[in-house]
């Protein structure tokens, strides 16, 4: 019984993780049966694989967005593997590492947030994964999602929702107030500033990652042309061989693709953590909480009067 029992939980762990690598692999296949042939370096923005007809404007299915759901659907067959086969005592590997991730993700809320924000863990976990592995789908050749401005303007207008609505937890009239802070003549400055909060965010991180793609490709094309003019005095084929593009675009690509993509991940996340902390008014907000419990508790007493 055992043994069937391990048999079939080995069975669902391959399944999982095949249903997690599959949608990169159908994005992949989709590059390489859809993608038109070019010589020499080729930048251009994610391709558009269809149209849909809208009353106001045209919503274009693009690969940015293709690929974008490819990783969300990556992740979540992902945390599914590793949340399969819980215990109460950490027994396997994924446990500890999955135990690990959730402690340090808790901590890097509590201390930038506070323990009021405890609940935005499983957020900030979800943005550093998924801005972090879209932006590792270059290492892949696949368009990172990241590069499109459309789909960080998309995280950062998320982002700009929940400050406004923590700023107006604090009531309305609070939030009105606040854009005459510290002095009237200053509100045309902070409305600016309130709009400009999710055009920076969203600029920020597309700009570091579509530039560290730019780059790589531009290095690329340049160590090709740097090893046919310094090498190229070899006889027959081994003249027409790239070596210097051997090994050497690898170890860019470890800063532009790899530390450069988690790095944004990490600040984007930073950003969202210190703007919706620093729109909410924990003190504020108590003691409107508590003027309408007393309120409340009045009109208890003067109706049982």
């Amino acid at each position: 019984m055992d043994k069937k029992k391990s048999r079939n939980f080995k069975v669902i762990d391959m399944l999982l993780l095949c249903l997690a690598a599959l949608p990169i692999i159908i994005v992949m296949v989709l590059k390489i049966l859809t993608e038109p042939a070019s010589e020499g370096i080729s930048l251009t923005g994610a391709r558009i694989f269809f149209t849909v007809k809208m009353p106001l404007q045209d919503m274009y299915i693009t690969e940015a967005q293709i690929n974008s759901w490819a990783v969300i659907l990556a992740i979540f067959f992902l945390c599914l593997y590793f949340t399969h086969g819980l215990s109460q005592k950490a027994n396997t590997k994924r446990q500890i590492a999955l135990e690990w991730i959730i402690e340090k993700t808790e901590g890097l809320v509590n201390g930038n947030m506070g323990t009021a924000f405890a609940g935005f863990a499983t957020f900030i976990a979800a943005i550093i994964g998924l801005s972090a592995f879209s932006s590792l789908l270059s290492l892949l050749g696949l368009f990172p999602p990241t590069s499109d401005i459309n789909i960080t303007s998309g995280w950062a207008l998320m982002v700009f929702i929940l400050i406004t609505y923590y700023k107006l937890k604090c009531g309305p009239l609070g939030y009105v107030k606040s854009f005459a802070e510290p002095v009237a003549f200053l509100a045309p400055l902070n409305v600016i500033s309130e709009v400009a909060t999710p055009v920076s965010m969203a600029f920020r991180h597309y700009g570091n990652i579509l530039s560290g793609v730019v780059i790589s490709v531009l290095l690329g094309a340049g160590l090709k042309g740097l090893s046919s003019t310094v090498l190229g005095w070899l006889p027959g084929a081994l003249g027409e061989i790239p070596f210097l593009q051997v090994g050497i675009p690898a170890i860019l690509s470890i800063y532009f693709d790899v530390f450069s993509g988690c790095l944004q991940a990490y600040i984007f996340a930073m950003l969202t953590m210190m703007y919706v902390s620093s729109a909410f008014n924990i003190d504020e907000f108590e003691r409107r909480k508590l003027k309408k419990q007393q309120k409340r508790l009045n009109n208890y007493i003067n109706s049982e009067d």
